[in-house]
């Protein structure tokens, strides 16, 4: 196992990472808009450093090129959507979480 082999494996792992925050805070925050700002931010960290850790092993630019295409858009989708469904929450009147 080379030290490229275990550079990628540490990226993805803390991909993973990232993700499982993500999903945790979809699960923990007590409304849409912190739902919403813990999905987008740690899933975006989340594909980018899987993204990283997938160039690191790809065999060629072309396959680095569709990688990086893929999560920027990913991340133009992640938005995009995330704007929508806050502004739809804003309309319909949900409020924000007070403590």
């Amino acid at each position: 196992m080379g030290l490229t082999d275990l550079l990628s494996a540490a990226l993805l792992i803390f991909g993973g990472f990232f993700f499982l925050a993500g999903t945790l805070g979809l699960l923990r925050f007590p409304d849409v808009y912190t739902r919403l700002h813990a999905l987008t931010k740690a899933d975006n960290v989340g594909l980018g450093l899987m993204v990283i850790g997938l160039a690191v092993q790809a065999e060629s630019l072309a396959a680095v090129s569709k990688l990086i295409l893929i999560w920027l858009l990913v991340l133009l989708a992640g938005a995009s959507v995330a704007n929508l469904i806050a502004n739809k929450a804003l309309q319909k009147g949900v409020r924000r979480w007070q403590r």
